[in-house]
């Protein structure tokens, strides 16, 4: 089994900011992920008047489409972030939302494409996608499973790696919106590996899909929850994420390691110091006969009957006497 491949999706958590950008890979580059994942925004390929807000953040920008221009980077700039990426053995990862976009992206080498949720049928985009691409991550957070049908057989005609990741599209998702039980039913319904990608604002969600199997987990890191921005509160701070990553590798080697229930030889001296002996509660004469209601159960075991076997001594009488707490033993009788 390969480790769980995880994801830490900066997103525009830079403000438009190259050198936060830079600084985010900083902050979690030796956090014990494997790749970083930005998204490239061109407004003018992908955005128009007309675009409205998911969150409107007053005293900033006017208009959804002077977002997207403020979180534009430029071809030598993007270039420059996935060197930083390399230089810490990180993979570069990026969602474009544009044709546009994927072009910038295949012209600084990269080859590995997240599609976003709202892409999933934006065959015009998948088609430049598969054609250029060695690995898809393919989000699922509004799409039924009809429309997934359609996605994901479209793509398979290309000769590129596919994964598909459980996603829900609300910022941030409580627990009943995870919707962990999909992990299991995209890998039966098409055979793919699949993963997690996460907008909770906490570890517990990417941590319970660990469990479940998930091959790849995606989360949004912040420096700060306060900070502005529509994914600030569905994301991670970085010393969430160190937490997350020593967390996620603890589960995968636990089940890398099954526990064998029919062999417990390895607990033996255990068992002995743990397990426990038949007492008596009560100091009793010779002659007497063995009830119930004087016997107790003592530490360790091996110094008496032991107590799994108390019936077979119910009703016998003692051939000698015996004082309160005194272990038992077929010589009593």
């Amino acid at each position: 089994m390969e480790n769980i491949y995880m994801i830490c999706e900066v997103g525009q958590a830079h403000e438009g900011s190259i050198t936060l950008a830079h600084a985010y890979i900083d902050a979690v580059a030796k956090s014990g992920i494997n790749a970083i994942k930005f998204q490239v925004h061109l407004a003018d390929a992908e955005s128009g008047p007309y675009d409205s807000f998911r969150q409107v953040f007053p005293f900033a920008d006017t208009t959804r489409m002077a977002y997207w221009k403020r979180m534009e980077f430029t071809k030598a700039q993007w270039a420059e972030l996935r060197q930083h990426c390399e230089y810490y053995g990180l993979d570069f990862i990026a969602s474009p939302f544009s044709v546009a976009a994927v072009n910038l992206l295949h012209e600084i080498g990269v080859t590995t494409f997240k599609i976003g949720s709202g892409e999933t049928e934006n065959f015009l985009m998948l088609d430049r996608i598969g054609a250029i691409a060695k690995e898809i991550i393919l989000s699922t957070g509004m799409s039924t499973f009809c429309e997934l049908d359609a996605t994901i057989s479209y793509l398979k005609k290309y000769q590129c790696a596919l994964c598909i990741m459980q996603c829900t599209t609300a910022y941030p998702t409580d627990p009943e919106q995870w919707g962990l039980n999909v992990i299991q039913e995209l890998r039966q319904r098409y055979g793919l590996p699949t993963g997690f990608s996460d907008h909770s604002g906490a570890i517990f969600a990417c941590l319970a899909a660990a469990t479940l199997g998930a091959r790849l987990l995606e989360f949004h890191v912040t420096f700060d929850k306060r900070m502005l921005g529509p994914d600030a509160s569905s994301s991670l701070t970085v010393d969430e994420i160190f937490r997350l990553v020593e967390g996620v590798r603890a589960i995968e080697y636990a089940l890398k390691n099954p526990v064998d229930k029919a062999d417990n030889s390895s607990f033996r001296i255990l068992k002995a110091q743990f397990g426990k002996s038949l007492a008596i509660n009560k100091s009793m004469k010779k002659g007497q006969f063995i009830s119930l209601a004087d016997l107790e159960s003592k530490k360790p075991a091996g110094l008496g009957i032991p107590p799994g076997s108390y019936q077979q001594i119910l009703g016998k009488v003692l051939t000698r006497d015996t004082q309160q707490w005194d272990f038992i033993t077929e010589n009593h009788f």
